[in-house]
């Protein structure tokens, strides 16, 4: 055996320890790969289901917004009718009660302001009733 021989023989047998070393992480490296596709598997079969429900939510919602649609327009009516009434009452009934009120509170007044000056005026007269008689 010449040197170039040996030289080959010693290359192929590092050549071979290399191919052995690498073939370790290659083959973890398949085998994870196969648990992600089996993964990736099982979360795809488990979507349909999930994505079917929320599917079925989303109509749901849908139809109850359409609902709350309704309910909203029939409020906003009801608000102009509500607005539109009171417009017409204060128009008709609140000239005359605004002057109702104002005549009460005038007419209270000066009851009271009578009976205060009629009050003040016993009181005065009790007063000098007795001071007549001191003197």
């Amino acid at each position: 055996m010449s040197a170039g021989q040996i030289a080959a023989v010693i290359a192929a047998g590092a050549f071979v320890v290399l191919v052995l070393l690498l073939s370790v992480p290659l083959i973890k490296l398949g085998r994870t790969l196969d648990e992600a596709t089996v993964a990736i598997r099982k979360a795809h079969e488990g979507s349909s289901p999930l994505f079917e429900g929320a599917s079925t939510t989303i109509t749901q919602v849908n139809t109850q917004l359409e609902r709350v649609d309704g309910i909203t327009t029939n409020a906003r009516a009801v608000t102009g009718n509500v607005s539109a009434l009171t417009s017409l009452f204060t128009a008709t009934m609140g000239g005359p009660m605004v002057k109702t009120a104002a005549f009460s509170y005038g007419l209270s007044k000066a009851i009271r302001a009578r009976r205060a000056g009629k009050d003040a005026g016993e009181h005065s007269k009790g007063k000098r009733g007795k001071r007549g008689s001191r003197r």
